[in-house]
């Protein structure tokens, strides 16, 4: 396939404005497509990125024959629906993370992309972050020697959108949301070692009056080869954004903090118009961001997937690795509620997440 990628998006708040910027980079890519069911922000999303079409319901989008995948920035209790529509009418799909709400319907999103022979991607953007991927190079070479422990941690104040306080719709608070990044970082740092048990403690701290779910988590991974990986997840943590890894080896350590290190120190006492990411205020000291999409690797993650479908190649992530990373959340919550260890593999039938943390013993 010679012809430019003609992607639609579902989706017009955050995620999606990041989507479309890194797509508009690609120059295998054309962003044919917006659908959001909100009135008008399709039309104004179209509008701002200059894409030619636009809906209000994503199933007109998804059956233009021009559009070759679709590209998911929506909430996630609708993950699995547009899947499964996308793939009834052979479009190509990435997935924005959490890959679902629930192990079944992880399973019928996979099912049905296979059987309809089209690809499901998972939009996991830490395993295309520059910084990253020249950490993981320093462990892949043996610059550190064997992995003992991998910490990653994600913070900020809260998520963008109101769907993602509401459980019902979410599945679950921080460790649905920021939990998900760490545990596939883990995964394709150490090379997609099974999983061998779960310890996480959760809590509600600070945004009760929002939510029911956690909004501060601890998870601790243990591999069935002997790493352990650390997650600290916080939507408490004021100032903007922090997105940080180490990795301790037998033979050395490596520190990487994603934005932090490129960065412009600044100082002003008027502020101005953005620093970073979930950053409250610009007055005083704060971190300018510059190329932001770009050390997030969302260009780089975004060309890979048009390559993967431009040129019939399997992707680097895809919907396999969003199950297993939900399937390690879901034994998560499970460990948060009881209290200890939890093993895997891990089995439920539960629809969402949070359904385990509440569950009476």
């Amino acid at each position: 396939m010679n012809e430019k990628i003609k992607v639609g998006i579902i989706g017009s708040q955050f995620i999606s404005q990041i989507h479309t910027i890194s797509l508009k980079r690609c120059p295998q890519a054309e962003v044919f497509a917006v659908a959001s069911p909100t009135p008008g922000n399709a039309r104004s999303f179209a509008a701002k990125h200059s894409i030619p079409h636009h809906f209000t319901d994503y199933k007109k989008l998804i059956i233009m024959p021009e559009v070759d995948m679709i590209v998911v920035g929506a909430p996630n209790y609708v993950h699995c629906p547009i899947t499964l529509d996308a793939a009834a009418a052979g479009k190509h799909v990435v997935m924005e993370k959490p890959l679902c709400l629930n192990l079944a319907e992880a399973d019928r999103m996979i099912d049905a992309c296979r059987k309809a022979k089209v690809k499901l991607m998972y939009a996991e953007e830490l395993c295309f972050a520059p910084k990253y991927v020249r950490l993981k190079q320093l462990l892949d070479s043996g610059a550190l020697g064997a992995p003992t422990l991998l910490k990653q941690s994600e913070k900020h104040d809260g998520p963008h959108a109101q769907h993602f306080w509401d459980v019902s719709r979410s599945g679950g608070g921080v460790t649905m949301d920021m939990g998900c990044h760490a545990i596939q970082f883990f995964r394709w740092m150490l090379g997609r070692p099974p999983v061998k048990s779960v310890y996480a403690q959760m809590s509600t701290h600070t945004h009760k009056d929002k939510t029911e779910g956690d909004d501060n988590a601890l998870i601790i991974l243990e591999f069935a080869n002997g790493v352990i990986g650390l997650a600290e997840e916080s939507w408490t943590k004021r100032g903007g954004m922090d997105d940080r890894a180490e990795v301790h080896g037998s033979k050395g350590v490596a520190y990487a903090d994603l934005l932090r290190g490129n960065a412009i120190e600044t100082y002003s006492a008027e502020g101005y118009d953005y620093a970073v990411e979930k950053a409250g205020s610009t007055k005083g000291w704060s971190f300018a961001i510059y190329e932001e999409e770009w050390n997030y690797g969302f260009p780089q993650e975004m060309a890979h997937f048009v390559d993967c479908v431009q040129n019939d190649q399997q992707p680097f992530v895809k919907g396999e690795d969003g199950r297993a990373v939900l399937e390690v959340i879901f034994a998560a919550y499970e460990s948060a509620r009881a209290g200890r260890k939890v093993e895997l593999p891990f089995k439920t039938d539960a629809k969402k997440p949070h359904d385990l943390w509440k569950r009476k013993s």
